[in-house]
């Protein structure tokens, strides 16, 4: 894979797709970076056309970074109801805290800043700015990693550094944006984890039922009311084949949920949506 011809027949074919096959999303009309990075942790684990009205409605609703931040974790779970994985909107909420008081409200630019915000990682601390800045980066999610892997015959086993070694060789300077949308077309409607049987590193698990299942119904519970007594949601939720009160554990030690303490009784047995 490494004589450049190889390179140069591999983008050719990405873009030649391309060109034919383009999707049109929201977030491919803007460069703002805010917008760029609610998008991205959006579609973190989440089918794009899932993500489009979501997105939209979201910038509506928090057009920048400021007034995300003021916004109540209540309102904010409850715009992202729907795109699951609630612990990334809490992790969202927080970062916009988190460029507030560090950047003056604007998403740094760098990856190497943006990946010390909550919920950025390796993936989206270079994705942001790839899409926003156009910055000559290679940024690898799983779409990109089985690509990369298929057409140039690698290991399924081939470590991150190696894969964002081959990513960076292969990324056309310049062109970085197009490039990346074009690869993500390219993985999830032709080259498909079906087609060629390239698993992903960690695979989701059946949702309906899932531990991940009942977090989501307990957060939708509480979001929808001010507060709930525990005994309450495990009679809603008694056929619950998870520790029950491991979940609700879990979402406290997250700061999704807190206690409520109340006002006759001083009995803390009462849950509401963190800050609410």
């Amino acid at each position: 894979m490494e004589p450049l011809k190889d390179i140069e027949l591999f983008r050719q074919k990405i873009f030649d797709f391309y060109r034919l096959n383009r999707r049109s999303f929201p977030w491919r009309e803007t460069t703002d970076r805010y917008a760029v990075m609610i998008s991205e942790i959006m579609l973190q684990q989440t089918q794009a056309e899932r993500v489009a009205p979501k997105f939209e409605a979201w910038l509506q609703n928090f057009p920048d970074v400021r007034l995300l931040a003021s916004a109540s974790l209540r309102d904010v779970l409850a715009l992202w109801s729907g795109l699951g994985y609630n612990s990334r909107a809490v992790r969202l909420h927080r970062c916009a805290a988190a460029i507030t008081e560090l950047y003056g409200g604007i998403v740094p630019s760098k990856p190497e800043l943006l990946k010390k915000l909550p919920g950025i990682g390796e993936y989206t601390c270079r994705s942001i700015p790839v899409f926003a800045d156009n910055l000559d980066v290679a940024a690898v999610d799983t779409n990109i990693r089985r690509i990369i892997i298929h057409e140039f015959g690698l290991p399924e086993d081939i470590s991150a550094t190696r894969l964002q070694e081959v990513a960076e060789a292969a990324l056309p300077l310049g062109q970085s944006r197009e490039w990346h949308n074009a690869l993500m077309d390219y993985g999830a409607l032709l080259l498909t984890s079906k087609k060629t049987g390239i698993r992903p590193v960690t695979k989701q698990s059946k949702f309906q039922g899932s531990k991940r299942w009942y977090r989501g119904r307990i957060i939708k519970e509480l979001v929808q009311s001010e507060a709930m007594f525990i005994e309450e949601i495990k009679v809603i939720y008694g056929d619950c084949p998870w520790n029950i009160n491991a979940i609700i554990s879990e979402l406290v030690e997250e700061g999704l949920i807190e206690h409520s303490e109340c006002a006759n009784s001083g009995d803390l047995s009462r849950l509401k949506i963190k800050g609410s």
